[in-house]
């Protein structure tokens, strides 16, 4: 198995093991397990691929992605009430699943020989894009959109890094590594310390 489809398929099972977790809480049935499940699993890498012009699609080209997302659905959906809390292992898995598709989406970007910009881009759009189209279709408030968290900011600072390191010394896997390190390190840091960016306040206009 190359390094590009472990991450591949990491970053599926984890984020279809979110996607059943929020199926779970909107109480749904085992097809809208498997439903949400996937559209979290391969949502991202869809984008990802179309934009870069894959053909074909990474999950068209191996099914047994879709498979997988599946199948961690079926397995949540008889196990997900075990949890004492679903939503903070939602939180904390996707947290996983955002570092691992990250480095997926650089080790893609950079097997097809893209520059910087598109491959921190490509980044961005693995790891956020999958669990964006999971919280909008269940009516969540999007947690990439969530006021002052570090989400979409983690998977930048994790894609600057590997692009950086992998300008420097080209052996992927150890630029690959650092990077999603530094992506978990940073959402982990908001989700326990409360790590966040400044947000806009408006102020009264002047009389």
């Amino acid at each position: 198995m190359s390094l590009i489809t472990f991450l591949e398929y990491a970053s599926v099972i984890v984020f279809a093991i979110t996607g059943a977790l929020v199926a779970s809480r909107a109480q749904l049935d085992l097809v809208g397990f498997a439903f949400i499940a996937c559209l979290t699993a391969v949502g991202g890498g869809t984008i990802r691929d179309l934009l870069l012009d894959r053909n074909p699609i990474f999950w068209i080209a191996e099914p047994s992605y879709l498979g997988a997302a599946a199948t961690a659905a079926l397995v949540t959906f008889f196990t997900a009430h075990l949890l004492e809390s679903r939503l903070r292992a939602i939180i904390w898995l996707d947290s996983l699943a955002l570092a691992v598709a990250v480095a997926a989406g650089a080790a893609v970007a950079i097997s097809l020989n893209q520059g910087p910009a598109v491959t921190i881009l490509m980044s961005i759009v693995t790891g956020c894009m999958g669990g964006l189209m999971r919280d909008v279709v269940v009516g969540d408030v999007p947690v990439v959109l969530k006021q002052g968290e570090l989400y979409v900011t983690a998977a930048f600072a994790g894609a600057a890094t590997t692009v950086a390191l992998n300008a420097y010394a080209p052996e992927i896997p150890y630029s690959l590594i650092i990077g999603a390190t530094v992506t978990w390190t940073l959402r982990a840091g908001s989700i326990l310390f409360g790590w966040n960016l400044p947000v806009y306040k408006s102020t009264p206009p002047k009389s």
